[in-house]
């Protein structure tokens, strides 16, 4: 099983991602922790990524579908993977589809944690007097990340939507009232 698990900032895809991985003994694939690894062995990807950051521009897609490609490959037993945070365009949507083809496998699901603006924005301020986040302590900050969520990211949505492979679940209530639904939307119960 292949899942996306999707949502703005503050959505609790996090939470939410360790409770899937546990159930379902899924491989977590977090692009935050593919670039930590590879910049801190200094790998040939973390060095290309490096220059890239270093210039204060984005990581091109084809460096982060290889770290993406690489981890799969390293873990071709795994009984699946969870995507947190990637795909965050419809670029990396498409070259992650055609990659997993490559290798007979394919997204099974997207799930969408939805939670409205007002309680994302409660939620990362919480999330903040803990975390240590600098990006969680401004609302300027909270409010650009859920524009740049909608106007970049959102797309990706409607991408899995058109592949009749969204599952949209509400973000709100408690950790394991949303995990419950979840699975019952996952399982087709």
């Amino acid at each position: 099983m292949n899942i996306i698990l999707f949502g703005p900032p503050g959505a609790g895809k996090g939470t939410q991602s360790d409770k899937l991985i546990k159930r379902y003994r899924l491989k977590h694939l977090s692009t935050g922790d593919l670039f930590r690894m590879h910049l801190g062995n200094k790998t040939h990807l973390g060095i290309e990524a490096k220059r890239f950051m270093d210039e204060g521009n984005l990581v091109p897609d084809s460096v982060v579908i290889n770290m993406v490609k690489e981890e799969i490959e390293n873990n071709n037993n795994n009984k699946g993977f969870i995507f947190d945070g990637f795909p965050r365009t419809v670029n990396q949507a498409i070259a992650l589809d055609e990659m997993l083809n490559e290798k007979t496998l394919n997204i099974d699901k997207l799930i969408s944690l939805e939670v409205d603006d007002k309680e994302l924005i409660r939620r990362i301020k919480k999330r903040a007097l803990v975390s240590g986040r600098v990006d969680d302590q401004s609302e300027d900050k909270i409010n650009n990340r859920i524009r740049v969520y909608k106007e970049e990211t959102l797309p990706v949505l409607n991408h899995y939507k058109k592949l009749k492979k969204h599952i949209p679940v509400d973000g709100i209530g408690s950790i394991d009232e949303i995990f419950e639904l979840i699975i019952s939307k996952l399982e087709g119960k």
